[in-house]
C-alpha cells in the first residue's frame, strides 16, 4: 500500500509539472496572440492624420525590423509605392520615418541641431568600438573641433603625397602575398582587398611607425571591431556577447599601440621624423585651452581608420566584382593609363591621378550603385512639421532618409542598376545646384543635398574624409590594373548579393575573382 502510494504522489508531482508547464505555454501563446490583435487593431482603427501612414506590421516591437534589415531598398521602394515618400516603420520598437527623395535628404541631413540628433542614434555602436569622449560619445560642438584637427591630414599637400605611398604599399601586398604568387588563379575579393586598404589607409594616413607596427594580424583585430557594428548593438551594445568581448578586447589592443607610440614619442623629446597625424593631434588643443588627452588621440586613430575602411574597403571590393564582370572595362583603364600616362607607366602622381578620367568615373558609378551606408538617421529632438504635408513628426519618433534610393531611381538615372561608368560621360548625369556653403564648426562645407548622388552624406555629418576616400580609391584600382586581368570564375554569373547585416553594406560571402598577371602569355 505504501509503495503504492509514493508512486501515486510521484505520478500526480509529474502530472503537476506538466500542468503548469502546459498552462505556462498556453499563456505565452495566448498572451502572444493578443499582442498582435491588439496591434493590428490599433493600425486599422486608430490613424493620426498628423503623423506618416505606418507600414502595417503583425508583432508589435518586431514591426517591419526584419524585412527592412535584410533588403532595405527594396523595403524603401515597396513602401514608397505604397505610401509615397514619407512612412513609418517599427524598427526594433521604435517608429522610424522615412523620407525619401532630395527633399527628405534636406529635411533630414541639414535638420538643425536642436532638431535632429545623431549622437543618440549612433553612440551605442560607435563608442565601444572607437572608445569614450570621440566622435558620438561627446558634444556635437567637440566633435565639430576633432574633425577640424583631423582634417590637418586631408589637405591637398597631405592628399598629393600619399598616392606613392599607397601605390607603393599595393605593389608590396600583391608581390608578398600569397594569393598572387602564380600568374594566374582566383583569389578572396573581400578578405584580399580589405587588407589592401587597411595597410593604405594606416600607411598614408596615420604615418610609417604606425604601418609598422601592424602585422597582419591587424586583420583580424579590424574584424573584431568591425563586428562591435552588429545591428543587436544598437540595443544591447554591452551585453557580455562573443562578439562584443572580442570587439572589446581587439580596442583595448589597439588603444595600447596608439598609446605607446605616444608615450614613446614625449620621452624621446618629442622629435619628429615624419610628420603624421599622431604627431598632429599630440599638439593639438581644444577652444577650452585643454589639450588633447592622449587617450583620446587613441580613440580618435581608431576612429579615423575605421571610418575610412568601411566604406574603402567596401568600395573597392564592389570595383573589383564590377571589373571582373565587365572585363572590357578593365581593359579600357589599361588603355587610358597608357594614352595618358605614357608607354612606360610612369609612377603614379597625384596630378596624373586627376587626369584618368574613367578611372574617377569608375569609382563614382560604383559609389552610386554600392553607397556604403544604405540608412541615415536621427533621433527626433522637437517636434518637425513637414512642409507641404499635414505631418508634425513627434519626438517619439527617429527620421531615416537614404541617399541610396535616389541614386538607384529611375527618375534620376537611366536604366540605374546597370553599371556603366560611361553614363557619366557626357556630363548627363543629374547635377548638385546646391551650391550653397555653410561651416557647422570645422570648416566651410557644400550643403549638397538636392544632388541625387550623395555617399558620403551631406550637412553637418558629411563625410570628411570624402576627398581622401577617392585619391584612396583611385591609386590603389590604376594600381591594381597595371598588374592584372579579372574575370569571373566559371561557375559564377554577374555579381554577389549585399550583405546589409552590419551598419556598412559590403558583398555577401565570399567571392572569388579570377587573375591573370599582365604580361603572362596565353
Amino acid at each position: 500500500m505504501g509503495l503504492f502510494a509514493s508512486f501515486l504522489d510521484t505520478f500526480c508531482e509529474h502530472c503537476s509539472s506538466q500542468s503548469i508547464y502546459t498552462l505556462a505555454v498556453v499563456g505565452s501563446l495566448s498572451f502572444i496572440a493578443l499582442s498582435v490583435v491588439v496591434n493590428v487593431l490599433r493600425q486599422l482603427l486608430f490613424k493620426n492624420p498628423h503623423e506618416p501612414p505606418v507600414v502595417f506590421h503583425w508583432f508589435p516591437f518586431v514591426g517591419s525590423t526584419i524585412s527592412y534589415g535584410m533588403e532595405p531598398y527594396k523595403f524603401f521602394n515597396t513602401n514608397r509605392a505604397k505610401y509615397g515618400d514619407i512612412f513609418t516603420f517599427v524598427l526594433l520598437g521604435k517608429k522610424t520615418t522615412v523620407y525619401l527623395g532630395t527633399k527628405g535628404n534636406e529635411f533630414i541631413m541639414n535638420g538643425k541641431l536642436r532638431d535632429v540628433c545623431a549622437e543618440e542614434v549612433y553612440s551605442p555602436l560607435t563608442t565601444p568600438v572607437f572608445g569614450r569622449n570621440v566622435v558620438f560619445d561627446c558634444p556635437n560642438s567637440k566633435l565639430m573641433e576633432q574633425k577640424k584637427f583631423v582634417k590637418f591630414g586631408l589637405t591637398s599637400d597631405a592628399l598629393r603625397s600619399y598616392v606613392p605611398l599607397i601605390t607603393k604599399e599595393v605593389d608590396m601586398f600583391v608581390e608578398k602575398c600569397p594569393a598572387f604568387k602564380e600568374s594566374k588563379g582566383t583569389f578572396d575579393v573581400s578578405k584580399i582587398i580589405s587588407e589592401i586598404t587597411i595597410y593604405t589607409a594606416s600607411r598614408s594616413l596615420q604615418g610609417k611607425e604606425v604601418r609598422d607596427r601592424f602585422d597582419s594580424t591587424f586583420a583580424d583585430m579590424y574584424h573584431d571591431l568591425d563586428m562591435g557594428f552588429a545591428p543587436i548593438n544598437f540595443m544591447l551594445p554591452w551585453a557580455p556577447l562573443p562578439h562584443n568581448r572580442k570587439r572589446d578586447a581587439a580596442q583595448k589592443k589597439m588603444t595600447e599601440t596608439y598609446m605607446e607610440i605616444i608615450r614613446e614619442r614625449r620621452e624621446a623629446g618629442g622629435e619628429k621624423k615624419e610628420e603624421d597625424m599622431v604627431w598632429n593631434l599630440m599638439s593639438c588643443v581644444y577652444k577650452n585651452g585643454v589639450p588633447v588627452p592622449d587617450e583620446e588621440v587613441a580613440h580618435m586613430m581608431i576612429a579615423l581608420l575605421m571610418a575610412g575602411q568601411h566604406s574603402s574597403s567596401s568600395t573597392a571590393a564592389w570595383i573589383v566584382l564590377r571589373m571582373a564582370t565587365c572585363p572590357e572595362i578593365m581593359d579600357e583603364l589599361y588603355q587610358e593609363q597608357l594614352r595618358i600616362l605614357g608607354e612606360d607607366l610612369p609612377p603614379l602622381t597625384y596630378e596624373s591621378l586627376q587626369k584618368l578620367d574613367l578611372h574617377s568615373k569608375v569609382i563614382k558609378e560604383t559609389l552610386r550603385i554600392h553607397a556604403p551606408i544604405h540608412s541615415i538617421i536621427r533621433a527626433v529632438k522637437n517636434p518637425m512639421p513637414v512642409e507641404g504635408t499635414p505631418y508634425v513628426i513627434p519626438t517619439t519618433h527617429n527620421v531615416l532618409s537614404s541617399p541610396g534610393v535616389t541614386a538607384r531611381s529611375e527618375e534620376c538615372f537611366p536604366q540605374p542598376l546597370n553599371w556603366n561608368p560611361h553614363r557619366w560621360d557626357e556630363d548627363t548625369a543629374p547635377k548638385d545646384e546646391d551650391e550653397e556653403q555653410i561651416d557647422y564648426g570645422d570648416g566651410m562645407v557644400s550643403k549638397g543635398t538636392n544632388s541625387p548622388y550623395l555617399p558620403f552624406g551631406a550637412g553637418r555629418h558629411r563625410c570628411i574624409g570624402e576627398q581622401f576616400a577617392y585619391v584612396q580609391l583611385g591609386a590603389i584600382l590604376a594600381a591594381l590594373v597595371r598588374q592584372f586581368r579579372f574575370s569571373n570564375p566559371a561557375d559564377r554569373v554577374g555579381i554577389p548579393d549585399t550583405d546589409y547585416s552590419s551598419l556598412f553594406s559590403k558583398p555577401l560571402g565570399k567571392s572569388f575573382v579570377r587573375f591573370e598577371k599582365r604580361g603572362t602569355k596565353e
